[in-house]
Order: C-alpha cells, then structure tokens, then sequence
C-alpha cells in the first residue's frame, strides 16, 4: 500500500473582522454542525494552510486574518507538531477568536480507504483522534483522502460510511476527496460513487481544478453534484508544463497563471448552488520562499477576481 502522506506532501459564535481596507467581514460558525458564511459581501475565502507550509501555525493563523480571509483550514501533521512542542489547543483556538477565523475544514484522514485488516483498528483510532481534534476546533468537515494505490469502491464505500458515523457522534463530518495523481481514485465520478455506495446522508466531497485536470476529468461532471454534497472546494491552477501526467502537487500555480477554465468552473459551482468556501490550496515552493503576508494578499486578490 502506497502512503498517502508521501504523495500529498512530496512535493454557535458569530466572528466579526474588520479588512485592511475597512470593509466589516463577518462569518458565522454555527458550533459543530456546520460554517455558514456570510454572502452579503460576495462568495467566501479562505486561505488553506498549504500555501504558506514553512510558517509556524500560529503566525499562519494571524497571517491569513490580517490578510482579510474569513476561514483557514489547518492540517493534523501540523496541529499535531503544535502539541508536540507544548503548544496547546487553547492556543490555536485562541488564535483564530482573535483574527475572526473558522477553520471548515482540517487535513487530513490517512490510510483508511485501503488499509489492510491487521491494521485498520489502528488506522481508524488515528483517525477517531484527528476527528476529535477537527471536533475541538469547530470544524464541520474533516477531509478524508483516497488510496494512494488500488481503490476498492466496495470496501471504501463500507469504510467510509463508518466514519461518517463516528464522526455524526462527534459532530464532524468527513469528507471524500479524489485526488488527480493517484492510481485509481482521481475524478469526480470516483469520489461521487463511493457517497452514492455508502448512502450516509452527511456524504459528500471535495472539489478541486486542479484535481480534475490532473486525472483526466471534465469539469462539467461538477453537475452530477448537489450542493450539499460538497464540503469545500479547493483553488488554484495548473501550469502548460510539465505535461498532464508528469504534474504534481508542488506544481500548482495561483488562479488565473495556468491555463485551466476556472471562469467555468466557477460558473458549475454556482449552478449547482454552491455557495460555501473557495480555498486557496498551493505547494508551490516558489511562493513558500516569498513573503508570506504577500502570498496569503495576493492569493486573496486572485479568489476575489473569481468569487465575488
């Protein structure tokens, strides 16, 4: 069984924040059940921790509230690195109150899709105890990733209904993703299959352009998608090099550098009715030697260009 983690990183409160600009922002995180939005100023942006990954977590967290986003979503490798220095959750939740920020989602539940036998009571307490953190945090979705290797619909769809349950006691959902470089698991149709197989009425996915583009997808299957079937969508673009096949994570570009229709994608989104978060998610070590502050504003400009 391929690692997951080695493929994804090789390469009820109301918060009110005022923008460097003046404009009140406000989002409203309805406790564990969900993050809904605020629409009155435009469609939400939120800044996922990836694109700014060599930053400490709290400097993260304040970087992208002073750049004017209204959500982050933080990574488990990351919280986990935070505890391990004595850091405490009452830091990171402190953190966010203090810049106005949700967290919709956190990243990520590894291993669990394909697991062998022998391990997977292993696998799944990780995953209960990144579930419980999610929890803690306030998030109403946890990403939830594919295997790396062969997919067992089957198998993966039995399995992720389990943790949809686990996470409903703890007030957490999880959410499928599909991701374009893996074997067998990279279209919307894959990841749409498993939430129709595992018939859980809190089942949904994650969308990403990039995703799509990088397994071969069209991003007109976004319509055989309701609304409420998906948690977050990821945001960002692809370069014309390297080829399709050849492109990994790290080569992610900011929206509008690459040559993906992200006009239409934006277009899908909204005809389906989504209106939930649109996250900046890059690996792109370019940006990771910049200036953060600058990378997390003009990431936001890019968002806003396209979802506003």
């Amino acid at each position: 069984m391929k690692s997951i983690e080695k493929l994804h990183l090789n390469c009820s409160s109301v918060f009110k924040k005022v923008t460097p600009e003046g404009t009140s922002f406000s989002a409203r995180a309805t406790s564990l059940t969900g993050a809904v939005p605020d629409l009155s100023l435009g469609m939400p942006c939120c800044l996922n921790a990836s694109t700014i990954r060599p930053v400490p977590l709290l400097d993260k967290i304040r970087i992208a509230g002073e750049a004017g986003y209204g959500a982050i979503e933080l990574w488990h490798d990351e919280l986990n690195a935070w505890f391990a220095g004595g850091g405490t959750m009452a830091d990171v939740r402190s953190a966010l109150a203090d810049q106005g920020l949700i967290v919709p989602t956190t990243i990520y539940l590894a291993d669990w899709f394909d697991a062998a036998p022998e391990a997977y009571s292993v696998v799944l307490e990780e995953c209960k105890r990144r579930m419980a953190q999610a929890a803690e945090l306030g998030a109403p979705y946890v990403i939830a990733s594919p295997p790396a290797g062969e997919a067992d619909h089957d198998l993966g769809s039995a399995r992720y209904r389990e943790l949809l349950e686990i996470g409903a006691a703890m007030g957490v959902k999880p959410s499928m993703e599909f991701l374009g470089f893996v074997d067998q698991f990279n279209t919307i149709e894959d990841a749409l299959d498993v939430v129709e197989r595992c018939d859980h009425p809190d089942a949904t996915v994650v969308l990403d352009p990039y995703h799509v583009f990088r397994g071969g997808g069209e991003m007109e299957s976004i319509l055989k998608l309701k609304a409420g079937q998906v948690a977050i969508s990821h945001f960002n673009d692809a370069p014309g090099t390297p080829t399709r096949e050849e492109q990994h994570d790290h080569n992610r570009v900011m929206p509008g550098e690459g040559h993906l229709d992200l006009a239409r994608y934006c277009a899908l989104l909204r005809k389906i009715g989504y209106e939930g978060w649109l996250s900046l998610e890059l690996f792109n070590e370019k940006h990771w030697a910049e200036d953060p502050a600058e990378v997390a504003r003009v990431g936001l400009e890019k968002l806003q260009q396209w979802w506003s």
